[in-house]
């Protein structure tokens, strides 16, 4: 296996996107791995050494979520703070990210010309996950260009969702090389 998904949907029973994207992803047990968050840490508490082993096992990383006020869910972000930890992903002992490629496949309930500069978000999608890209490069890993689908709130089609999923499998499997 040569991808971890790191899926972190608190509400996955509602998301037509992330749930539809699971389906797809499953249908690759040779390839990818999916492991939900929110299912494995229902009471928020992270089993930081599972985590840590989980990400030493893969070369390739991806973090699949909605894209939450312009930013992560809650317990994605948890997992950032209490796994990444100094000494273990970054300091003079720390590197068992180096290396990696880590990407980001976000659903995204706003139109995609809202995140343009002059949109109603101001903001580039780039922008917004300066953090994320800002995080990978700290710890030597490879920050991947986004995979999204936008509209994902409520504009779009269950057929534009469907090949959304075939896209984001391309996605994974264009970087696993």
């Amino acid at each position: 296996m040569n991808t971890l998904v790191i899926l972190a949907h608190p509400s996955l029973e509602a998301s037509r996107v992330n749930q539809r994207w699971r389906e797809e992803l499953r249908q690759y047990p040779k390839d990818i791995t999916v492991h939900e968050l929110y299912k494995a840490y229902p009471d928020g508490n992270i089993d930081v050494p599972r985590e840590q082993n989980l990400l030493e096992a893969y070369p390739h990383v991806i973090l699949q979520f909605p894209l939450y006020w312009y930013s992560y869910p809650p317990l994605l972000k948890k997992w950032f703070d209490e796994v990444w930890t100094y000494g273990w992903a970054y300091g003079s002992t720390g590197d068992k990210l180096n290396g990696k490629r880590i990407g980001l496949a976000m659903s995204i309930g706003d139109k995609q010309e809202n995140y343009l500069p002059e949109g109603s978000v101001s903001f580039t999608v780039d922008e917004v996950i300066a953090p994320f890209k800002a995080s990978a490069r700290h710890v030597g890993a490879v920050a991947l260009p986004y995979f999204a689908v936008f509209g994902a709130s409520f504009q779009a089609s269950d057929e534009e969702i469907n090949h959304s999923a075939k896209e984001y499998i391309r996605y994974i499997l264009k970087y696993q090389q």
